[in-house]
């Protein structure tokens, strides 16, 4: 398996997620609880707290735990919520919604980061700015879970396939290969 270089702060559009080996980024109403308990490579969190400049999400993550931040409130910057109906969203220090094209949102976010990285953390804003060509990197750490249920990492049904290449490593179009064994329930 290709070695993950740390992240950098390059000014990058970013699609992160820690997402389950079938495809989930939220379980069922958003649920992110199944999430605790993995662990992954020493100092993964303390690098995109270092390397992210501004946050976008979108209203229905937002109107879960407005008092949220990501990275558990250790990373201190601005967050842009895209939402149809700013005037109704629960304000918080550091949130400003924004009713926009999701490309205007990515100008603000990226100006805001100020060379820093925009991460997106939402689905549907992620599918949009793939099909617009604005997506730079898209970083998974997939957790050793199958949830069945839930919100997609990319859903698209209809919509054209998107091709990736590995962003490191000899060989751009390679798979990654994961091998987990499942644990006997108690």
């Amino acid at each position: 398996m290709i070695d993950v270089e740390p992240q950098k702060a390059e000014g990058k559009v970013l699609f992160h997620f820690t997402m389950s080996l079938d495809g989930f980024v939220a379980g069922p109403d958003h649920a992110m609880d199944w999430m605790t308990g993995f662990t992954g490579r020493d100092g993964v969190e303390e690098e995109y707290i270092a390397t992210t400049g501004a946050v976008l999400g979108g209203r229905d993550g937002w109107d879960l735990d407005p008092t949220a931040r990501p990275y558990s409130a250790a990373w201190d910057g601005p967050i842009f919520v895209l939402t149809h109906h700013p005037e109704d969203a629960a304000p918080a220090d550091g949130a400003t919604f924004l009713d926009c094209d999701v490309a205007e949102v990515v100008r603000i976010g990226l100006e805001a980061a100020a060379g820093k990285n925009l991460e997106i953390l939402s689905p549907t804003i992620g599918r949009q700015l793939l099909e617009l060509g604005l997506i730079d990197e898209i970083d998974l750490h997939i957790a050793p879970v199958l949830l069945g249920d839930g919100i997609r990492v990319f859903d698209n049904p209809g919509g054209r396939p998107i091709r990736l290449r590995h962003a490191q490593g000899p060989a751009p179009v390679a798979e990654v290969d994961v091998r987990y064994r499942p644990v006997a329930a108690a």
